[in-house]
């Protein structure tokens, strides 16, 4: 693998903000949500939220009516209605407190159902059959899967709870305070100019055309927030992605003193991210400009509203301040999109992100669906066929020589062509993870293949669950030793109980090694090779054929390959060709900025 990526211009390097709807985003969000096995618990606590809302909500319009008659104790110097009010005061204030801390643990416990629900969700889509391996070949959005899933998925998590909390709270304020406000505003008539003019509840009208004007201009400067948030989501993905292809590829680099080159690579990552932080960073302060102008405004503005009222003396000081409380608590209802128009185009970024992927993993299953497809059947003779077979590529098909091929139960088979003839997309095609082209691939009725990739896979464990693996039943030590032995690696036989990364632990050859002693202790009747053996000298590939002959005397083994190997043990011959002019696979777009065409050929082909 090239750990150098070619540098692209910026227009090139610009990811595309996927074009799916608010409401199609929404949509989705919503089936994951009910589908979710934590459904329940996420209702309860939603509910229990709601309930100490609105208990919150009495309680502060209760507290805003303390006010009148403690403001009036103090002004007419009662100090025993003033102590009294102070009681009274304490028991509003202590239930209140008992109110916020439990507010504060649903809370939690909301964004922690919440991400819990997403991220099931999430990877239950990933990983269903073959969708993983087909969203890689989707464009744009199968890139950093592990990104959305787990950063963007926690933060949609945290940003939802937070936003839709923070609205309840302000609507229910809103519907407790607006009726307070408008009785305290309801009977003043203002006298300008010898004319009367009476406006009911005028300070009601007056806090919604105030926040009414502030949101607009809110939005107006911080729409750009939502494209900016979204690209430097997608510039931290990269730049991520670069230091672990960097670290994966660490010996290779130090190896060609590919520092320097890693170095310019992670520079030109960082400085995008940088970028794009600096356009967020002058979007936020271009609207702290009006959130802030708006904030000092709103220190005078509930006391201009409410001076002509109790200059002209309708309404004692107790009442003007509890006439200025219900001002601030009905426009601090209304400024609650001001307050969070940074959050809320946070929000929309990361839901973007996270919905736009989850439509796509369900879309990769209907990708190019107006191509044709190779059509899968199983013969009940128990033999593997390829009727003519043709594998589809943006470059063209790969197929067999022969039109027209059958392959019987225990038979070994070599199939081979020339490098760039397309052998792992051929071998992607009979494991069905590439099913575009035409013809029939015939399976064994009943029989399931064992594929072995040129990389195997090691779950994360022991050596003992790595050569257990997808396997039910439990295999015997003693066997697991033998056939350890067999390949070569009997030095594990001891470590069969040590949890490791094998892949790190060993070396290539190694782990190929352990690939074919895994196959040979679960015993498939049939048996396809990716190159896996092309690697091995001549002593090593002889003790694996050997391993092989022992072990799977009765096995059909189809091995994809250079053909350099034993032709006693295969001695039947395939060839694989690359037919340029053949039916290629024509780009196509599902869904503009989601969906993309399969990149060019070279990464499917051997």
């Amino acid at each position: 693998m090239d750990y150098q990526t070619v540098h692209k211009p910026e227009a090139e390097q610009t990811v595309a903000v996927e074009a799916s709807s608010l409401r199609d985003q929404l949509t989705t969000i919503r089936q994951a949500l009910k589908t979710s096995p934590v459904r329940r618990q996420l209702s309860w606590v939603s509910i229990g939220i709601v309930g100490v809302i609105i208990a919150t909500s009495v309680g502060q319009v209760l507290l805003n009516r303390w006010n009148q008659p403690f403001y009036d104790a103090l002004a007419r110097r009662d100090l025993p209605g003033f102590l009294h009010q102070l009681m009274v005061f304490a028991v509003i204030a202590g239930s209140l407190l008992v109110l916020n801390v439990g507010q504060t643990w649903l809370n939690q416990m909301i964004r922690l159902r919440l991400r819990e629900a997403l991220t099931l969700d999430l990877i239950d889509e990933w990983m269903r059959p073959a969708r993983a391996f087909r969203l890689t070949h989707a464009g744009a959005i199968g890139v950093n899967p592990d990104q959305r899933m787990q950063q963007d998925a926690g933060h949609l998590s945290d940003l939802s709870t937070d936003l839709s909390v923070g609205l309840l709270q302000s609507f229910i304020l809103l519907v407790s305070f607006i009726g307070v406000l408008w009785e305290l505003s309801s009977g003043f008539v203002f006298h300008v100019g010898g004319h009367s003019l009476a406006i009911p509840g005028y300070m009601v009208w007056a806090a919604i055309l105030y926040a009414g004007i502030a949101s607009w201009l809110s939005w107006l400067v911080g729409r750009p927030l939502i494209r900016f948030n979204s690209d430097r989501y997608t510039r931290e993905a990269e730049l991520r992605s670069s230091m672990v292809r960097i670290n994966e590829n660490i010996d290779a680099i130090a190896l060609a003193h590919g520092e320097a080159d890693a170095s310019r690579r992670l520079d030109v990552d960082l400085g995008s991210v940088l970028g794009a932080m600096r356009r967020i960073y002058g979007a936020q302060i271009n609207l702290s400009w009006v959130t802030d102008a708006y904030g000092w405004i709103t220190v005078v503005a509930p006391i201009l509203v409410a001076a002509p009222v109790y200059f002209a003396g309708d309404i004692s000081f107790g009442g003007l301040m509890m006439a200025v409380g219900a001002f601030n608590q009905v426009n601090s209802s209304l400024r609650w999109f001001i307050n969070n128009i940074g959050a809320i185009a946070d929000w929309r970024a990361t839901l973007m992100r996270v919905a736009d992927f989850r439509i796509a993993l369900g879309e990769t299953d209907i990708l190019h669906a107006k191509e044709k497809r190779i059509e899968f059947g199983e013969n009940a003779n128990g033999r593997l066929t390829f009727d003519k077979l043709e594998v589809a590529s943006p470059d063209g098909c790969t197929k067999l020589a022969e039109a027209n091929v059958e392959i019987k139960a225990g038979e070994r088979v070599m199939i081979t062509g020339d490098p760039r003839a397309g052998k792992t997309l051929f071998f992607r095609a009979i494991a069905g993870l590439w099913p575009w082209g035409r013809g029939r691939i015939g399976m064994p009725a009943g029989e399931t293949p064992f594929f072995v990739p040129r990389t195997p896979y090691f779950p994360l464990g022991t050596l003992r669950d790595a050569l257990n693996h997808a396997e039910g039943a439990k295999i015997d030590d003693a066997e697991i030793s033998a056939v350890l032995n067999e390949v070569g690696l009997e030095r594990l036989s001891s470590q069969l109980d040590r949890s490791a990364r094998w892949e790190h632990e060993l070396a290539d050859d190694e782990q190929r090694l352990l690939a074919f002693a895994r196959l040979a202790l679960r015993k498939p009747k049939w048996v396809i090779i990716d190159e896996a053996l092309d690697t091995f000298d001549g002593a090593t590939l002889r003790r694996v054929l050997a391993m092989l002959q022992a072990r799977l005397p009765d096995a059909a083994i189809l091995n994809i390959g250079r053909g350099l190997h034993n032709n006693q043990f295969f001695p039947r011959a395939l060839t694989i060709v690359k037919d340029s002019g053949g039916s290629a696979l024509k780009p196509a777009r599902l869904r503009a900025g989601a969906i993309e065409p399969p990149p060019a050929a070279t990464r499917a082909k051997k």
